[in-house]
């Protein structure tokens, strides 16, 4: 199956967070796919990566990064699909990547969420939002699991 969610992380050290991620899209049944790829250390590899996943059906891309985190504007520039950037804190209690990420130049859009964990649990959500626009199976699956939220409090 091909992915529609790419989830790119600028280094491995950001798994601990992106499992959070993959595991909300795996709760909702949405394919996707997982590479470590570097905005600075791997950029025409993030280039390749970024055409050919989006030729093979990936409609939402999800990067995390840390510091200086240019990962989501990056994947943001060759790509007309939504971006969501997941801020990772590394230093300066992740501020650095928040500012970072959400403080794109008009022109080049990025859906910056919270830093960490709650963001990329959301960026999944988010980007399942994005899917349940043309997707009535993701919407429902999306409805059950906010439904199971409000069952929780």
């Amino acid at each position: 199956m091909s992915p529609r969610v790419a989830v790119i992380m600028g280094s491995t050290s950001d798994w601990e967070t992106m499992e959070h991620c993959v595991e909300t899209l795996k709760t909702l049944d949405i394919s996707y796919e997982v590479r470590v790829l570097s905005a600075h250390r791997t950029p025409d590899a993030l280039e390749s990566y970024v055409e050919d996943v989006e030729a093979r059906g990936a409609q939402v891309f999800v990067a995390a990064a840390g510091g200086a985190a240019h990962l989501a504007g990056v994947v943001a520039s060759k790509t007309l699909r939504p971006v969501l950037g997941i801020p990772m804190g590394t230093q300066l209690g992740g501020l650095d990547s928040l500012l970072s990420t959400v403080q794109m130049p008009a022109g080049i859009p990025v859906g910056t969420l919270a830093i960490g964990r709650a963001g990329a649990v959301n960026a999944a959500l988010l980007a399942a939002a994005v899917l349940a626009l043309e997707d009535s199976e993701v919407a429902g699956r999306l409805q059950a699991f906010r439904d199971g939220q409000a069952q929780k409090i």
